[in-house]
């Protein structure tokens, strides 16, 4: 029974060396406790031994850490969070045919995918700012704003080509996973606990909207982005075109805008698409220019007329807080403020709750100063509801031989 003793003694040093950081083996070798313990407390000194080896593991794994993991389910679970705050922020345009049109499109390109099964979701944000924006799980957003600018169906191709790209190969998830901004326990689980869901809504949400990806990540959009297009038939150049409006609509800005503004220069990427095309002996010829201008017929809004929601507001569109929650408390703290003009901009400045453009968020004509972006601080619409749309196999089919897809 002693040398059981001196084991339990040896579990007791290495769980303490275990909580304060330090390396195990401070206390007596539990190495040597065991072989104490064979020598002179036979089968039941071992049996003992063996559980208090359990208990030593399950003490270690208790303190390790290890990279945000999630299934599939989980991370479709993730993006329906994420793409709730994307809207919440910017606001959904109320449009079915738009919607449908856009869906066609997006399913007819992800069809060709390395994911196709995912339940990819299109959605049309309610602003002026050229941007669009990829969630994990298949949920890809693009504005107004970019819809107006772009020309033609090859373009649009082109866009959401990217967006794809970055849900198929899981560019957020490995962006949070490399900066170690999200981490779990080792027996922890995504969809097991609320607090862990939170705090990857609230990281995927920033990597997405406000810190944008990586050269690397980007470049391998762009790359597989029009591979794409052109396997499902549309001119692999429309990617090319719609930046070149992009490159010329930004040309008075000192700094890059919006719709892919990590990037590196435009120009080294265009030429790099450009080269990518002729290499790969892309040749598909679609634009379907007709189709696009009968769906889409928004106008574009002029970089300096575009109206902006101050950038300090809350993250912009919550990512400090659950948005429901963000907008009941800032509700509560107006109310109690004498002096309008110094009140704070919050989320339910940002998206108004009824009474007109008025009553609604802070604005500014223009997004020139204070170091506004306003591309990506575009004021957003009101109504986050997303736009049910359903498609059948045939709906897809014939979309594509309407538009003369293979």
């Amino acid at each position: 029974m002693m040398r059981i003793a001196i084991v339990a003694l040896a579990l007791a040093g290495m769980t303490v060396g275990l909580a304060e950081g330090r390396a195990v083996g401070s206390g007596p070798s539990l190495a040597v406790a065991a072989n104490e313990a064979r020598g002179e407390g036979g089968v039941e000194g071992g049996e003992q031994l063996g559980q208090i080896g359990k208990g030593v593991s399950v003490a270690r794994k208790a303190n390790e850490v290890r990279d945000l993991q999630m299934t599939d389910a989980e991370e479709q679970e993730l993006g329906a969070e994420v793409s709730a705050r994307i809207r919440t922020r910017y606001g959904v345009v109320q449009d079915a045919a738009v919607h449908r049109y856009l869906a066609l499109v997006g399913t007819a390109l992800a069809q060709g995918s390395t994911r196709p099964a995912l339940p990819w979701t299109f959605i049309v944000l309610d602003t002026d700012g050229v941007n669009a924006f990829a969630a994990p799980g298949g949920y890809v957003h693009i504005t107004r704003g970019a819809l107006a600018l772009i020309k033609n169906e090859a373009e649009l191709a082109g866009v959401l080509g990217h967006e794809i790209i970055h849900v198929t190969e899981k560019h957020t998830i490995r962006a949070i996973q490399k900066s170690k901004a999200v981490q779990m326990g080792a027996a922890e689980t995504l969809s097991g606990s609320s607090a862990l869901m939170e705090r990857a809504v609230t990281a995927t949400y920033d990597n997405i909207v406000e810190r944008g990806f990586g050269r690397g990540e980007e470049n391998e959009s762009d790359e597989m982005g029009v591979t794409l297009a052109n396997k499902t038939g549309y001119a692999p150049s429309g990617l090319v075109g719609f930046l070149t409006t992009l490159k010329d609509r930004n040309k008075a800005s000192t700094e890059k805008r919006g719709l892919f503004a990590s990037h590196p220069e435009m120009q080294d990427r265009l030429d790099r698409i450009t080269k990518l095309i002729a290499a790969k002996k892309l040749t598909a010829t679609a634009t379907v220019q007709p189709r696009y201008a009968k769906n889409i017929t928004y106008k574009p809004v002029a970089v300096t007329a575009i109206a902006t929601v101050d950038p300090g507001a809350a993250g912009l569109a919550g990512g400090d807080a659950v948005a429901e929650e963000k907008k009941a408390e800032d509700a509560k703290a107006a109310e109690k403020k004498e002096e309008p003009k110094k009140r704070g901009f919050g989320l339910s400045r940002m998206v108004p709750t009824g009474g007109g453009e008025k009553k609604q968020a802070q604005v500014t004509a223009s997004g020139g100063a204070r170091g506004v972006d306003p591309e990506k601080d575009s004021k957003g619409g009101s109504n986050p509801a997303v736009v049910a749309v359903k498609l059948v196999a045939a709906d897809v089919a014939a979309f594509k031989k309407e538009g003369g897809l293979p």
